[in-house]
């Protein structure tokens, strides 16, 4: 299936797409430069975290002209490496927490050398379990 928006309006000119709006012109602009015509949005449906919406192409052979667009694939590769990158990400943020209570000037904040230990623990089991994942229902059972 698809999704379908309205209220798109394009400019072709010697079949060519020379400009997009998703309002309709003025009628003076309209006037002035031919070859405008009402377009749909035709965006396809996804699967969370294993598809996305990529580019477009227009087909102006329908009317209303549709601005179509196509859909990739996540490969496995892309979606581990994409949580490991959140899991250091937020390993990072740990860390750089405890140096800033470490060089705060308040004195009832300190390194706490224990959170980052934890932090740089649950780090290597997340990256871990990850490296273990080989197929997109081993990652879906990990988020």
């Amino acid at each position: 299936m698809s999704t379908i928006k309205t209220g798109f309006w394009v400019r072709a000119q010697n079949g060519v797409v020379t400009d997009c709006w998703d309002y309709k012109p003025s009628d003076e602009k309209m006037a002035s430069e031919p070859g405008w015509r009402e377009a749909i949005e035709v965006i396809p449906d996804t699967v969370v975290n294993r598809e996305y919406v990529t580019t477009h192409t227009f087909d102006l052979s329908k009317t209303p002209a549709e601005i179509v667009w196509a859909k990739g694939t996540y490969s496995v590769e892309d979606r581990r490496g994409s949580l490991k990158s959140q899991a250091k990400s937020v390993f990072n943020q740990a860390v750089q927490e405890q140096a800033r209570l470490e060089m705060s000037e308040n004195p009832n904040e300190a390194l706490d050398l224990e959170a980052v230990t934890t932090a740089r623990a649950t780090l290597t089991a997340r990256l871990a379990a990850l490296d273990a994942a080989v197929t997109h229902e081993d990652i879906d059972a990990l988020m």
